[in-house]
């Protein structure tokens, strides 16, 4: 099955040249043989987020939209925030997860990460750490394993 996806690195610091994270979700998602139909970075700004995601949601081609960056407990960390307001549905067990798979590589910083996924207007949105390790080791270990399944369960295949 061929998803249609966004990806969105959020960060006041990253550009295209320096998106290691955003160029790597792309990479992954394309190897698996799913579409990458947008992709944007921009800064911590919740407005600004929320503008972005409003807009994407409404692609007839987008199934998954999988956001980097700004899950932490920082001031300028209001991806989750932004993000959490708009899901209709939340998948806690991707978090619980993300950080049960983060604690044994990482040890107790994994409980700073605000990592999560739910389910907004029908699409699946995925909410990963900017790290680059953070964001091979969630897309590897839980979004592509499971993608298919959970898309089939929203009826979108």
């Amino acid at each position: 099955m061929r998803v249609g996806c966004a990806v969105l690195t959020v960060s006041d610091t990253r550009s295209q040249a320096t998106d290691h994270s955003g160029q790597l979700l792309q990479t992954l998602l394309t190897e698996a043989g799913h579409r990458v139909v947008d992709y944007a970075i921009l800064r911590d700004e919740p407005a600004q987020i929320q503008t972005y995601l409003a807009a994407v949601l409404e692609r007839a081609d987008l199934d998954v939209v999988i956001c980097n960056g700004g899950t932490g407990i920082a001031p300028r960390d209001t991806t989750f925030d932004a993000i959490a307001a708009l899901l209709d549905k939340d998948l806690p067990g991707f978090g619980e997860l993300f950080r049960m798979l983060s604690y044994s590589e990482i040890g107790s910083r994994a409980m700073a990460s605000r990592a999560t996924a739910g389910v907004s207007q029908g699409r699946l949105i995925f909410v990963l750490p900017g790290s680059t390790h953070a964001v091979q080791m969630a897309t590897k270990k839980l979004i592509l394993p499971e993608l298919n399944h959970l898309l089939h369960q929203l009826g979108r295949w």
